[in-house]
């Protein structure tokens, strides 16, 4: 999960640079067929290309929507929202996993995993403070996009059950560059990126793809309500770069409600770890 956490910070970094001169669904199209070159030359490299099967061709579907959708919702919300607050509503992605999960994996809701849970969700309210006169579009741009990934999370976990990896990775940039041409060239002009965008989107493709890596392999060696929760780690590191990196605040409401996530996180990994 620390290299899924690395590469999640610099996808929002890079994709910020990359927002003025690309939308959002183009910067999904080269993302993903950087993507998909890198599977395919390192799965031929390692001779694992014959594991891409078809078996499960309609649950990859649904996973890569759902994904495609909340990613471009999130790389909306970098350009409309403090990055604090984006990381701060697509957390409550564990809620949803942690609450679905018994309908959709089978795991067994305990207790301690919906104590840990909701005590991550204030944490998250505690940073964005959402009120009815506050309330930004960027918000509800990355609380939709929270949903979207917990679509995704949960799926990947029924796919490890039965597909390897290569047979993920290699239909996640797939199908999602597909998804992002039909979205960008739907009004006709796809645009071309810049020498001075190329190095970002280049990024944008290889730190995603080792993210979802990362991120794959953790729930086929544990449970989703227990590789999710210790993604919190992103808020406060990105609250810092945010602060270095673009001037935004970081105020004292960013550190309790980053205190008060990892009081949920620590309590689900240690009640875990017991049992």
């Amino acid at each position: 999960m620390s290299g899924a956490i690395a590469s999640f910070t610099s996808m929002a970094i890079a994709g910020r640079a990359v927002s003025l001169e690309l939308d959002t669904f183009e910067i999904m199209t080269y993302r993903s067929l950087v993507g998909l070159v890198i599977v395919l030359v390192v799965a031929g490299a390692a001779g694992t290309l014959g594991q891409v099967t078809r078996r499960n061709l309609g649950l990859h579907l649904i996973r890569n929507v759902s994904h495609f959708t909340g990613q471009n919702l999130w790389f909306y919300s970098l350009t409309a929202i403090p990055l604090a607050q984006v990381f701060a509503l697509e957390f409550t992605a564990p809620l949803w996993v942690i609450v679905l999960s018994p309908l959709v994996l089978g795991e067994r809701l305990t207790p301690m995993r919906v104590l840990a849970a909701l005590i991550g969700f204030v944490g998250v309210l505690i940073v964005a403070r959402p009120t009815p006169d506050s309330l930004q579009f960027g918000q509800v741009t990355a609380a939709l996009a929270a949903v979207g990934f917990a679509g995704s999370i949960l799926t990947t976990r029924r796919l490890t059950r039965t597909e390897t990896i290569t047979c993920i990775m290699f239909y996640l940039t797939l199908m999602q560059a597909v998804l992002g041409l039909i979205c960008a060239g739907f009004d006709g002009d796809i645009a071309l990126p810049s020498a001075e965008s190329a190095p970002w989107l280049v990024l944008i493709g290889c730190a995603g793809l080792l993210a979802h890596f990362c991120l794959t392999t953790a729930l086929r060696l544990a449970p989703a309500t227990v590789v999710i929760p210790i993604d919190f780690i992103r808020l406060p590191l990105i609250a810092v770069v945010g602060m270095m990196v673009y001037g935004e605040a970081l105020d004292l409401w960013v550190v309790l409600g980053a205190a008060v996530i990892f009081g949920g996180n620590y309590l689900n990994i240690w009640s875990e770890t017991r049992r």
